[in-house]
C-alpha cells in the first residue's frame, strides 16, 4: 500500500458529509485495506470499519490533532454537519483556533494517520476482545453502581479482560483483581461471556465510560430518588477536557417522576466520554 495514495483517499473521504454520508464509493483500495474491508461488506459495515480504525489511530496522535482529525471525518458526534467548513468551525471552537489553523492540523493528522495505519496493519492492532453492551446503574441513595459487562473474544484462549473499576463485590461472571477480571475458563473467538459486579460509589456528580475497545451498546440509568437535579446533561462522545468545563452543554435530560434518567448510546467511539453529569457540574 502506498502511504501518498492513503493520503489521498483520506483527503477525499473528508469532505462533504464524510462519514456521515454514503462511503461505499468515497473508501478508496488503500483505506479499505487499512481498515479490512470486505468487498461483501455493506455501507453500514464499511462505515464501523473505516470509523473504528480511525479512531483507533487517532487515539495515538496529540490532543489538537486528534480532535481535528474527529472532527474532519464526522466521528464526533457533535461534528456530524453536512459540510466540511462546518466542521473545521466547530473543531476551532474548541480549541480556541481559527478555522484556517484546523485545516492545516487536519492535514498534519491525515499525514500521520496513514503513516500509522502502514506502521500497524489493523490485523496486528491492539485488542483481544470488545464489549458487546455495557450496563451501568448508579443509585445514589444507596451509593453503589452495578455494572453488567457482555464481551466478545476477538482472539482464541482469552482468559482475562481489564476494567477500569476500584474492588467491587463480583455478582458472577469471574474473579476481579486490581482491576483485572480473571475468567473461569478461556474462551474462544467469536465466543460471548457475562460479568457483573457492584461497586461503591462516592457522592458524585457525574457517571461516565471512556472506551478503549469498541462497544456497540453502553446503557446507564442513574436514580436520583426524590431529592433530584434541576437538570441533567447527556454527554454524548464527549472529549476528556469538555468534561469539567461548565461551558459544555450536552443534551438537556428530564428526569422522571421516581428521580431517574435512563440513556443508552451505541456505536462508541474509543476514546470519547459517554454518560452524564448533574448538580455543580454545570
Amino acid at each position: 500500500m502506498e502511504r501518498a495514495e492513503l493520503v489521498r483517499e483520506l483527503k477525499t473521504l473528508r469532505k462533504g458529509r464524510a462519514l456521515a454520508g454514503r462511503v461505499e464509493d468515497r473508501v478508496g483500495p488503500a483505506l479499505r485495506s487499512a481498515c479490512e474491508v470486505s468487498d461483501g461488506d455493506g455501507m453500514v459495515t464499511i462505515r464501523a470499519k473505516v470509523s473504528d480504525r480511525l479512531s483507533e489511530l487517532s487515539s495515538q496522535l496529540p490532543e489538537d490533532l486528534r480532535l481535528a482529525a474527529l472532527a474532519a471525518f464526522a466521528i464526533t458526534p457533535e461534528a456530524r454537519q453536512p459540510l466540511y467548513q462546518d466542521r473545521m468551525r466547530w473543531a476551532a471552537l474548541r480549541v480556541d483556533r481559527d478555522p484556517r489553523t484546523v485545516r492545516r492540523r487536519v492535514d498534519e493528522a491525515i499525514e500521520l494517520l496513514a503513516e500509522l495505519a502502514l506502521a500497524s496493519p489493523a490485523s496486528s492492532t491492539p485488542g483481544n476482545w470488545h464489549t458487546l453492551s455495557l450496563t451501568m446503574a448508579l443509585v445514589l441513595e444507596e451509593s453503589c453502581v452495578f455494572e453488567q459487562h457482555r464481551l466478545v473474544a476477538d482472539q482464541d484462549d482469552l482468559r482475562s479482560f481489564d476494567l477500569a473499576v476500584p474492588a467491587g463485590t463480583v455478582l458472577y461472571g469471574g474473579t476481579l483483581s486490581e482491576g483485572t477480571v480473571e475468567l473461569p475458563r478461556a474462551l474462544s473467538r467469536g465466543e460471548s461471556w457475562e460479568f457483573a459486579a457492584v461497586f461503591p460509589a462516592e457522592p458524585k456528580t457525574r457517571l461516565v465510560y471512556l472506551p478503549r475497545h469498541r462497544c456497540e451498546v453502553f446503557d446507564l440509568r442513574v436514580r436520583f430518588g426524590k431529592a433530584g437535579p434541576s437538570e441533567v446533561l447527556a454527554l454524548d462522545g464527549a472529549f476528556e477536557r469538555d468534561i469539567p468545563d461548565p461551558r459544555y452543554r450536552g443534551r438537556v435530560l428530564q428526569v422522571d417522576a421516581v428521580g431517574e434518567v435512563h440513556l443508552q448510546f451505541r456505536h462508541l467511539t474509543p476514546g470519547l466520554v459517554y454518560g452524564a453529569r448533574w448538580a455543580d457540574q454545570l
